[in-house]
């Protein structure tokens, strides 16, 4: 039987859920399925409460949600969590998107994948046009750097993984932030962009190009 599973969040602990919960409420849901996040961003890639609603959904289920941003700060993590939900065969019901209520259940709603999909692209490509250019530009300027080692930053290491996905070879990149392959491969799986030593097959299977 196919149910409604809701979830609302606020950002910090002086902020209060009672409206998202009410609305989510008044929408169907039963209280026993609404999870709720107090005082965590959304800009966090694991939220407890959010996982947990996951984990609830089921083949033909619905999430409810008060507001679109309630998945997260970037379209990437929204892009992310819609494919999660398809991937589960479930749907999205969005409370109140453009001033209405969207299912994706109904064939406007179903849109709302395909345009968070597009967006998502989009994003994509922009953040990869600036790290090439990022690196173009340090690499134009290597002679300058005077030898003095370079601080890596996570935000680095996060791009030139992208960069990765996007077709560049690990070899190259590795050698555009200055750190050997397995630094970088050490520093990806320190940040979680690779669970365990079976991610250095997904990151070198690009050296048969």
């Amino acid at each position: 039987m196919t149910k409604l599973i809701g979830y609302a969040r606020v950002s910090t602990r002086q902020q209060s859920t009672d409206r998202q919960q009410a609305d989510i409420l008044a929408a169907g849901v039963r209280r026993d399925d609404l999870y709720v996040d107090q005082g965590v961003s959304g800009a966090r890639a694991t939220r407890p409460h959010f996982d947990r609603a996951l984990d609830a959904l089921e083949d033909g289920d619905t999430l409810v949600i008060t507001t679109l941003d309630r998945l997260g700060r970037s379209t990437q993590n929204m892009l992310d969590f819609a494919k999660e939900l398809r991937g589960r065969g479930a749907g999205l019901r969005v409370l109140n998107l453009g001033g209405g209520d969207v299912d994706t259940a109904t064939p406007m709603g179903s849109m709302l994948f395909t345009i968070m999909a597009a967006l998502g692209q989009m994003e994509h490509e922009i953040k990869r046009e600036r790290v090439v250019d990022s690196i173009t530009k340090r690499r134009a300027a290597g002679k300058d750097l005077g030898g003095r080692p370079r601080i890596i930053t996570d935000s680095q290491v996060r791009n030139a993984r992208r960069l990765i996905e996007g077709g560049e070879t690990a070899a190259q990149v590795a050698l555009d932030l200055g750190m050997s392959r397995a630094t970088f491969y050490r520093r990806a799986r320190a940040l979680g962009l690779l669970p365990d030593q079976s991610g250095d097959e997904t990151l070198t299977s690009d050296n048969t190009k």
